[in-house]
């Protein structure tokens, strides 16, 4: 009697014990995937960031290392890129500014030569040698939830002295100048304030913070799509100056017409006192 018992309950027992079995093995089976996958992505990253520094290097050496030496060391045309960062890099090469094609006081904006992924890859390569300060991310240029009127405040007190208040620019000493902002991107907004380069000095996050960073970034963005207060460009100092400016221009036009007026009345005049002259001297 025992033994049938037994045997039922084992059969009954038996499809369960399958189907438990088949969920078993397909859970291990997941397991072992992602763990193949993690470990392939991880493995991968490691080989595309060396893949990423030995193309730098070579597009380095053929288009930089003439002014910057072979090693990024710096020559006497050319100050050394190690501990740049790739900030710095991306900064120069996405506005144009390097290669350099002539030495002079500072390098203007120009098209750009190379394409993003060689950009960054110079960029990878450079950082590789020294460190510095790294590329900032999407996150660290986004101006969602900015304070637009801090960022007007702390860009009249640290920018505006050469940049003009709303970033026209403006003329230096020794040659140099402020370029102006209407071009440049939030990224090599963020970049030129991490690095200072040309005559520019460097904000590290000690002295502006990221967030003020984007603040700064969603003030001079914001300035291009407003309307210019005095209605022609003249650094957007607004309309009191820029009224002055004008009253001082139709003034001057004035006193200019009237001296016109005043020495043609004189030419004028001059052949008519000749006769009596004349006159005077024969009697």
């Amino acid at each position: 009697m025992g033994n049938r018992v037994s045997s039922k309950i084992a059969r009954r027992r038996h499809p369960v014990a399958g189907y438990a079995a088949i969920a078993g093995g397909l859970v291990v089976a997941g397991a072992l995937y992602s763990a193949l996958s993690v470990g392939g992505a991880s493995a991968s990253a490691p080989a595309q960031a060396d893949t990423s520094i030995a193309n730098g290097r070579t597009l380095f050496v053929q288009s930089c290392s003439s002014c910057h030496g072979l090693a990024a060391q710096g020559t006497s045309q050319a100050p050394s890129l190690i501990g740049a960062g790739g900030a710095a890099v991306d900064f120069q090469m996405s506005t144009g500014r390097m290669p350099a094609k002539e030495l002079g006081a500072e390098q203007p904006r120009k098209p750009v030569e190379f394409t993003p992924q060689e950009i960054h890859d110079i960029a990878n390569y450079i950082a590789s040698l020294g460190g510095g300060p790294p590329i900032p991310g999407p996150s660290d240029v986004s101006t969602e939830g900015a304070d637009t009127a801090l960022g007007s405040e702390l860009f009249s007190t640290n920018c505006a002295q050469c940049h003009g208040f709303a970033g026209a620019g403006g003329a230096l000493t020794y040659g140099k100048n402020a370029p102006p902002l209407t071009a440049s991107t939030p990224t090599q907004i963020y970049e030129a304030m991490l690095t200072g380069p040309e005559a520019m000095p460097a904000f590290g996050d000690g002295v502006i913070t990221p967030q003020e960073k984007r603040d700064i970034i969603a003030y001079i963005t914001a300035t291009r799509n407003e309307p210019n207060p005095g209605g022609l460009s003249l650094g957007r100092t607004g309309t009191v100056t820029e009224g002055l400016l004008a009253w001082l221009g139709g003034l001057g036009f004035l006193v200019l017409i009237a001296m016109w007026l005043t020495a043609r009345r004189k030419d004028h005049a001059r052949p008519e006192s000749a006769p009596e002259s004349e006159l005077s001297h024969h009697e």
